[in-house]
Parts: structure tokens; sequence; C-alpha cells
């Protein structure tokens, strides 16, 4: 089993969650965030006065698939949330090693 984390921009989301339930995946947490990365915020202009966002709104995706859906689900990712300008995110793929569904007590890819 593998957790993918996707940081993507807000508007995004929608087609991510649309791309993953193309592939089958349903479940997914979603919250919102803020960051950034090399471009380091950006600079903005209000009432004349110029100011420094650092910290810029993102979304964080973060799933659990079955270890033979991790290339699909990373590929569903980045294409529905590449807009080819920076801040389009990143995509984080690590080893879990157990789950377990609290209701039923089911453990492994059972679980997900």
């Amino acid at each position: 089993m593998k957790k993918i984390e996707a940081i993507i921009k807000p508007f995004k989301l929608e087609e991510v969650k649309d791309a993953l339930a193309e592939i089958g995946i349903e479940g997914m947490t979603v919250s919102e965030v803020k960051g950034f990365g090399r471009q380091k915020g950006q600079t903005e202009i209000y009432r004349g006065s110029e100011y420094t966002v650092d910290f810029l709104p993102k979304i964080k995706v973060e799933l659990i698939v079955a270890g033979n859906l991790v290339d699909s689900a990373v590929g569903a990712i980045i294409k529905a949330a590449k807009t080819g300008k920076i801040g389009d995110g990143k995509v984080f793929v690590s080893d879990i090693e157990q789950a377990v569904r609290i209701r039923t007590e089911e453990k492994g890819e059972t679980a997900l």
C-alpha cells in the first residue's frame, strides 16, 4: 500500500477528484493548506502599495492506494492538476505499513 500526497492549486481540485474517480479511486482526504516552493510567494499591489504574499493557498489531497494503482493515480493527478505555470504543486508517494478499518477491523488492502 502507498500513500499519495498531492499539493495542488485550489481551482484544480474538482478536476483531480474526477480524474481519480475515472480510474476507480473514490476515497481521499482534502485539506486547505498554505505554503510556497521555489517561487517564494508572489508580489501583489493593493491600493498602490506593493506587498509580498509568502504563503499561497493550496489544497492537499491525501489517498492510500494498493501498490498496483500508484502509477495510474499519480499520472491522473499530474494530468488533471497541471497548468504548466509556476506553483502547480508536487506529488509525494510513501509506503504504508498497515491500514485498519475501525468499523469492521479489516486490515491491509481490504481496509481501503
